[in-house]
């Protein structure tokens, strides 16, 4: 379905306004892709289909007194993970997303977001859900936390849906930091920063309605969170999602993505490009088209001129027009 819905079009003052804009108008059209293996993708979500969802994780969470409180999320990356973050906002509950723990090796850090935050509430699907509890299990203090899967609430709740009272200063969420050195510490992100940070994004960028994302970042803050969900869904094209886990296991993979797609716009820190000029080979180059893929931004870490030097000359045979932000 051709989208002919621009954001130019789209004057929000939420999150919430501007996806419920998108499935009014363009309820068809798909918004997300998530590559199942970083390869299949059998996942898809409609604006009209996220909307749903959304409506219906919100309409739970206002029936269980969420609203204007922080909710955990700890969803594998994939469409349940955006459906749960949309709901938060559609809520008025106050998102908090986060890298779902591994092992008690990663607990430490579920622990003081959940003792900052106060969180009483902590979403994830069903599938994960036994793994999750059996990393909580000896904590005392995570007892009484009440645990929703997001992927289990009825459909039809999406009627019982009330829109929230927001505004541009409204919290959509908090943003916390990786405390790989320190603790980590929560940023305050409101609808309207999000979206000023949205419409600079787009004034650089340069995509349009008829552009294409694709991007393997962790989607629990800002590069994978803002730039390969969030920005999409604001210029109104579609965005093809795979897990960090599919692309570190086969870095092909995510060009590979780009070339079945068509994508026009793809982000990563340097050091995915890096992995690509060292693990992608003459024969996988071979089989890319990239002649789409015109803009390439680097960031989140140290960038390096060589790398990306080398990573424009490797893949120029595959077509590729590269123009890059750094």
């Amino acid at each position: 379905m051709t989208n002919n819905v621009s954001a130019q079009s789209v004057d929000t003052s939420t999150l919430v306004e501007l996806l419920r804009y998108r499935a009014i108008h363009q309820p068809e059209q798909h918004a997300y892709t998530f590559l199942r293996q970083g390869e299949s993708g059998d996942a898809h979500l409609t604006y009209g289909e996220l909307d749903r969802q959304a409506m219906a994780i919100a309409a739970l969470l206002q029936s269980r007194d969420a609203v204007g409180k922080p909710a955990l999320l700890l969803h594998p990356p994939g469409l349940e993970y955006i459906a749960a973050f949309f709901g938060c906002l559609y809520a008025g509950t106050i998102a908090v997303p986060a890298y779902p723990p591994r092992s008690a090796r990663t607990m430490p850090r579920i622990q003081a977001i959940v003792a900052d935050t106060q969180a009483k509430m902590v979403l994830s699907t069903a599938e994960a859900l036994s793994d999750l509890q059996r990393c909580f299990a000896h904590l005392p203090e995570m007892e009484s936390l009440e645990w929703v899967t997001t992927n289990t609430i009825p459909a039809h709740l999406a009627d019982e849906w009330r829109k929230p009272e927001l505004d541009r200063d409204s919290l959509a969420f908090l943003q916390y930091t990786s405390g790989s050195t320190a603790l980590p510490k929560g940023v305050m992100i409101t609808h309207g920063n999000l979206l000023h940070n949205l419409w600079l994004m787009k004034q650089h960028c340069e995509q349009t309605s008829e552009s294409h994302m694709v991007s393997w970042l962790p989607p629990y803050h800002d590069m994978g969170l803002i730039g390969g969900i969030l920005f999409p869904l604001y210029e109104g094209f579609p965005s093809t999602l795979m897990s960090p886990l599919a692309f570190l296991q086969q870095p092909f993979r995510w060009l590979q993505a780009i070339s079945n797609s068509g994508a026009t716009i793809s982000v990563a820190p340097n050091f995915a490009y890096d992995l690509c000029n060292r693990k992608i080979t003459a024969e996988q180059r071979a089989t890319l088209d990239l002649s789409r893929w015109t803009l390439i931004a680097n960031g989140a870490e140290p960038i390096r001129d060589e790398t990306m030097k080398r990573f424009v000359e490797t893949f120029a045979a595959c077509g590729s027009v590269l123009r890059p932000i750094l």
